[in-house]
């Protein structure tokens, strides 16, 4: 809807109270306005008029000029609308993607202290040197009870220990039957002997007597291998002293693997003691759907620092030895992002942060994987000072 609306300012004296001017132009002695209408108002006397927003509204005056005060606030209006000096220029399309730059470990600070100050913080540094080390590779591990023989098979934690009670009991029985026949056999054998020298029995009955003990020992052996194979009792498995550790590996690695070396276990977070675990031979195991194939380690358990069922990190001993940056532990610093980094003195009393990347910890020493040059000077005491100062925390 348009509509044109003329107000003769010889008639009476319009006052503004608000006004958005979209466009506006000039005809003669008239102003015709185009514009959106946010907030008009104008009154006359006791009337007050409000336009359509979507109205063109023409201001002419009759007889007489335009009043000098409407002039004024009109051009004010025009010069000062956002609408007015943006119109008919096009609205800047939205980028569908921005880059923009970010810091960069080039542009990190420098800290420069002074020899009162490095006396003061205990700064002490260390050169990085290159060690022959052996390559690991870390992976999971858990820990299973140990077979009671060395031909059982090592019994998992997801074992219905209910059922496997049950299994023993049948198995304990069965070896109790077959220990009783044997100890018959051999009496019976002893007998046979007896009579056959004092020529009150045959030969072929002692011949029986015998064959009846083979047979004996033969199911007294098969009873107690069974029994073996059933692992010990439930019971028993609190406490023990000896467990193993199950390390399933894929079947890609399998050849690299040193399964005849010692390996080192541990609770799986960065600062937790390790131990060597050696290796056992025992019957293969594995798992077809995920393609791998479980190595076995013995733990000493004496300190019952391991349950049944507990995952631990593993370091595999690979063949073939390896170089490595070596840097003391006490030297690395991370942030909140889990970023690691050292400090690298560039100059007598300069200190800047460098990134690093450890690989794996080699008692109280990491060996990086990068990060780091043979020969660079490192801070080993005072870097967490030097963290601290960098951020602010420290001051």
């Amino acid at each position: 809807m348009e509509n044109s609306t003329r107000y003769g300012a010889s008639s009476w004296r319009p006052s503004i109270s608000g006004l958005v001017i979209c466009e506006g132009k000039q005809l003669q002695q008239a102003v015709e306005v185009h514009c959106r209408f946010d907030r008009l108002r104008f009154r006359n006397g006791g009337a007050t008029l409000a336009p359509d927003p979507a109205d063109r509204l023409t201001l002419v005056p009759s007889e007489h000029d335009m009043h000098p005060k409407l002039q004024i606030v009109l051009v004010l209006a025009f010069l000062t609308s956002p609408g007015c000096r943006d119109a008919g220029k096009p609205a800047a399309a939205l980028q569908p993607a921005k880059a923009e730059p970010v810091a960069s470990d080039a542009n990190l600070l420098s800290i420069t202290l002074t020899p009162e100050a490095q006396q003061r913080l205990g700064v002490a540094t260390v050169e990085v040197t290159i060690r022959n080390t052996s390559v690991v590779r870390l992976t999971s591990g858990e820990v299973v009870n140990a077979p009671l023989g060395a031909a059982g098979v090592p019994g998992v934690s997801t074992s219905d220990f209910a059922a496997l009670a049950g299994r023993q009991a049948a198995a304990d029985a069965e070896l109790l039957r077959a220990r009783a026949a044997l100890k018959l056999a051999e009496q019976m054998v002893q007998r046979a002997d007896a009579l056959l020298s004092e020529e009150a029995g045959s030969a072929r009955s002692r011949d029986e007597a015998v064959a009846q003990r083979s047979a004996a020992e033969a199911a007294f052996t098969a009873a107690r291998a069974q029994r073996e194979l059933l692992g010990p009792d439930p019971a028993a498995i609190h406490g023990k002293a000896a467990l193993w550790v199950r390390v399933p590996v894929s079947a890609t690695d399998l050849p690299r693997v040193a399964a005849d070396q010692a390996a080192s276990i541990g609770a799986p977070s960065a600062d937790a003691p390790t131990r060597k675990v050696a290796p056992v031979h025992t019957l293969p195991t594995a798992n077809p759907a995920a393609g791998t194939s479980d190595i076995y380690y013995r733990v000493d358990n004496h300190d019952q620092a391991y349950r049944l069922g507990q995952r631990v990190a593993v370091a595999l001993p690979l063949k073939g030895p390896a170089q490595g940056h070596a840097i003391p532990a006490s030297a690395l610093v991370t942030d909140i992002h889990g970023g690691e980094w050292v400090y690298r003195q560039t100059a007598d009393g300069h200190y800047q942060r460098r990134r690093v990347e450890v690989a794996r910890r080699d008692g109280d020493d990491l060996i990086l994987a990068r990060g780091l040059v043979a020969g660079d000077e490192i801070v080993t005491a005072g870097a967490a000072e030097l963290f601290g100062y960098e951020f602010g925390t420290g001051r």
